[in-house]
């Protein structure tokens, strides 16, 4: 039985990639890559002459049987996205579920990752974040995912393309005028750019250059504060509707179970919209 290698290669600057994942990729049987005229590039960089198989969104589950009779009958592969990590917002989860389920042997190889890369130089908090890949397209679709960022404590990591962040950070500066984001612009790149502020800040910043639209980004948004209890807009809304039906005491207390909040904060709450009607 072979491998299969999990392989990071650069997300921009091709030196940033690991001596072992150089290493592995001259040393496997085969290379499955999402784009191999793509990484043909990465390839002739490091002088590595494996051959390569495509492997992306449109032909995954399809080729993955194929690759996996390739592993059981000895051969090594390693899979390789355009740049990162691959199955981060990239080809790679049915072969590797597959791989597991047929006990093939999966070998990490870590690198750069957008993610990780832009996290680290944003200036936001690292103690609690969340990746949430490419936001949705349609307009209420996202709409309604950044209004649950509302409240959200952890800081949100999502990728946009450069065709959609304006828009995106309109419906931002909408839902979350007031919500410190950063703007990661092709990282590792020549024109590797952060900036910081509010939506209305960064569309700002956007429509000075057209240039500053092109590109690739990682939007980054700080978390809700945390210095008080952060009350979901579920649970007020449940609230409202049980005080109708039952003392406010009581519907406080069934929020309070149903959402394990404090039922004295909900019970504010609930004073407070009494007596602003």
């Amino acid at each position: 039985m072979g491998n299969l290698y999990i392989v990071a290669t650069p997300i921009g600057n091709l030196e940033d990639i690991t001596f072992r994942a150089v290493n592995i990729l001259k040393q496997v049987d085969l290379i499955a890559a999402e784009d191999t005229r793509h990484s043909q590039k990465l390839l002739q960089h490091y002088a590595i002459n494996t051959p390569m198989f495509a492997l992306h969104d449109h032909n995954e589950k399809l080729k993955s049987a194929v690759l996996i009779e390739k592993l059981r009958s000895g051969q090594d592969i390693a899979l390789i996205s355009d740049a990162g990590t691959p199955l981060i917002s990239d080809p790679g989860y049915h072969l590797v579920s597959q791989c597991r389920e047929a006990g093939v042997h999966v070998v990490p190889i870590p690198g750069a990752s957008a993610v990780i890369t832009a996290m680290s130089a944003a200036g936001l908090a690292t103690d609690a974040f969340c990746f949430k890949g490419f936001l949705p397209v349609k307009a209420v679709a996202k709409a309604q995912v950044i209004t649950a960022l509302k409240d959200t404590v952890a800081t949100s990591i999502f990728y946009e393309a450069p065709r959609r962040i304006e828009d995106t950070l309109k419906v931002f500066q909408q839902i979350l005028p007031e919500r410190d984001l950063v703007l990661a612009k092709e990282l590792t790149k020549h024109y590797e750019n952060f900036v910081s502020g509010t939506a209305e800040h960064i569309l700002a910043w956007l429509a000075q250059d057209p240039a500053h639209t092109k590109g690739e980004f990682v939007l980054m948004v700080s978390g809700a504060p945390k210095n008080q209890e952060t009350i979901p807009s579920e649970a007020i809304a449940l609230l409202h509707e049980l005080a109708n039906l039952l003392p406010l005491k009581q519907a406080a207390a069934v929020v309070a179970k149903h959402y394990d909040l404090k039922k004295n904060a909900l019970y504010q709450i609930g004073l407070d919209q009494k007596s602003s009607t």
